[in-house]
């Protein structure tokens, strides 16, 4: 079993803005403010947070047990 990544690089969609971020483990992260243009990120339909759809590697959750396993139990932290 591989090691799960914490930190992904999230890419503004409307500037191109990029900035490495570490993810959250207890939880999915819905909403995204660019620093550069303010726009507010959001998921896009069927990813589960602004990671799985605009960074470099998806949430915790989805890099353990595969699409469709986050925010199943995002109150229990992943070890």
């Amino acid at each position: 079993m591989n090691a799960v990544i914490l930190e992904s690089r999230l890419t503004c969609p409307e500037c191109g803005h990029a900035k490495t971020e570490t993810m959250p483990t207890d939880a999915c992260q819905w909403f995204y403010e660019c620093e550069q243009c303010h726009a507010v990120l959001k998921p896009k339909p069927g990813d589960c947070c602004v990671y799985c759809s605009y960074g470099t590697m998806p949430c915790p959750p989805i890099q353990e047990r595969g699409k469709g396993s986050c925010c199943v139990e995002a109150t229990r932290p992943i070890r």
